[in-house]
């Protein structure tokens, strides 16, 4: 997978297909701490009064996980890596209304074979 912003390669796999690993620079963590606010727990409150998805904490979720990789990629291409493997996510409560969000993997410089 490719985003753009930096022309990283990101994967959750140990290697890339048609690229040598050529240098491992070290482990990369993206990290964000997210509140659900009192807006959501009462609307999440609500739903889960009749059941089914609540949505503002699916949508807060994938902010919040985009938000950690963005983080996790930016600290890469400080280390001069062009590519991220191994990428994890992991997710902490930290109180009833806190969550951290960390995603981490090995940055690394790769070569495309010929």
């Amino acid at each position: 997978m490719s985003y753009p912003e930096g022309n990283i390669l990101v994967t959750t796999a140990e290697t890339i297909p048609g690229y040598t690993i050529v240098e491992v620079l070290g482990v990369v963590v993206g990290i964000t701490v997210r509140s659900r606010g009192l807006g959501g727990n009462l609307m999440a409150a609500l739903r889960s009064i009749v059941g089914g998805e609540i949505k503002e904490f699916v949508e807060m979720a994938e902010q919040a996980r985009m938000q950690a990789l963005m983080r996790m990629i930016n600290r890469a291409k400080e280390l001069g890596a062009n590519a991220v493997i191994n990428i994890r996510f992991d997710s902490n409560e930290l109180n009833q209304s806190m969550d951290e969000i960390i995603a981490y993997g090995t940055a690394v410089r790769v070569v495309k074979n010929s």
